[in-house]
């Protein structure tokens, strides 16, 4: 999802993308309101566009607010044209068949779309008050010639469409997390995904058809809705089928156990010499037996411009978190990425056995990743 989106900086601490797919939309709104009413009528459609992206916005964030107060707090938000995807950190209760997690998601999916209602309901009745000669109740409902009665009725077609029960929808999710009260994560989000990739070729096929039988604005933007959905379901669904990968490979089928360690009464010059002969940017620091610390390559040679050398011991981050070797890759990432960690010591019956670092559990998803490709090639030969 993240190598289709772009960033657009930060709301709240929390890093907002945009989708490529809302690039489409802007693209396709500006050449046809430009095409049939000239390049006035174009930059309307740029601000209906602006419009469609704020309320993705406030839709989205009723997903991280929620999510917050319920203990997994919003990581990033990528804008769809559809709404959106709120990536949280499921650190601490994952979706698990008998956990209660599922009461939490559907909480947290149920906030956007009142969100939009309340919106709708606040915007629709200040106009209504004010501002009666904008028809809120007349047809076009959402066109680029009334912004102000496009942004309630924007409001409300998000709330709708995302109650849908099709994965990624909202309802789509609300749909897993009841599946998931008596099935795995995986099988659960796929029932929901197939029921969202069925509605996708449902709006597809009746915007083609409608088309064919004369054309009209809403026939496209049917066809648009389909394509976006069908999009939005093959990337979750790809994401969710990776995450119980990493859950089925255990840290000592990818753990370092060729690594170099660094004493607490090394010098820091004495630390970078030992680093540049090796490939590793972060070191457990040990003392006789016993784990002390960890360390970093960039961490050694800041301290060496800053304070100048010193001793391991002075700048080593005492702060770290250790696994047993029997644990899963999931439960290793969940690890660094919660406490923002690039190293995770393992252990077996308190003994260091092996280091998984940032760097090489990167390298080992791609690594399955591609054997995962390798050997689905060769089954299908």
């Amino acid at each position: 999802m993240r190598n289709w989106s772009i960033p657009a900086g930060r709301i709240f601490g929390v890093e907002v993308r945009i989708h490529l797919t809302f690039l489409i939309l802007l693209l396709f709104v500006w050449l046809s309101e430009s095409a049939a009413h000239g390049q006035v009528s174009g930059g309307r459609g740029l601000a209906l566009v602006g419009i469609i992206f704020a309320c993705v916005i406030l839709h989205e964030l009723g997903h991280a607010v929620v999510s917050m107060h319920a203990g997994t707090p919003a990581k990033a938000i990528i804008l769809l044209p559809i709404g959106g995807v709120t990536l949280m950190d499921e650190t601490q209760q994952p979706l698990t068949p008998g956990s209660q997690a599922w009461k939490r998601d559907i909480r947290i999916a149920l906030a956007g779309p009142l969100i939009n209602l309340l919106v709708a309901f606040v915007a629709g009745s200040i106009l209504l008050t004010v501002a009666p000669e904008i028809q809120l109740w007349a047809k076009p409902y959402v066109h680029s010639s009334n912004l102000l009665r496009s942004f309630v009725w924007v409001n409300v077609w998000l709330a709708g469409f995302n109650l849908l029960p099709a994965y990624p929808m909202d309802g789509g999710r609300v749909l897993r997390a009841l599946l998931s009260r008596k099935t795995d994560p995986v099988r659960a989000t796929r029932r929901a995904v197939s029921i969202g990739q069925t509605l996708a070729a449902a709006f597809m096929l009746a915007g083609m058809l409608q088309y064919m039988q004369g054309g009209s604005p809403g026939s496209t933007w049917l066809t648009l809705v389909g394509f976006f959905l069908f999009i939005a379901a093959q990337l979750e669904e790809r994401s969710v089928v990776f995450q119980s990968v990493l859950e089925t490979v255990h840290l000592e089928d990818i753990m370092l156990t060729d690594f170099a360690t660094l004493s607490p009464a090394d010098t820091l010059e004495d630390a970078l010499d030992k680093a540049v002969h090796t490939l590793q940017d972060d070191f457990p620091v040990i003392r006789g037996s016993d784990m002390v610390g960890v360390i970093s390559k960039q961490k050694i040679l800041e301290a060496l411009r800053v304070e100048g050398n010193g001793y391991v011991q002075s700048v080593m981050n005492r702060i770290f978190e250790v696994a047993q070797k029997t644990e899963s890759l999931a439960s290793a990432f969940r690890k660094l990425t919660s406490r923002n960690l690039s190293i995770i010591p393992v252990v077996e019956d308190q003994r260091l056995v092996g280091i998984v670092t940032l760097q090489n559990l990167m390298h080992s998803m791609a690594l399955l990743a591609e054997s995962r490709k390798l050997r689905k090639a060769a089954l299908n030969s």
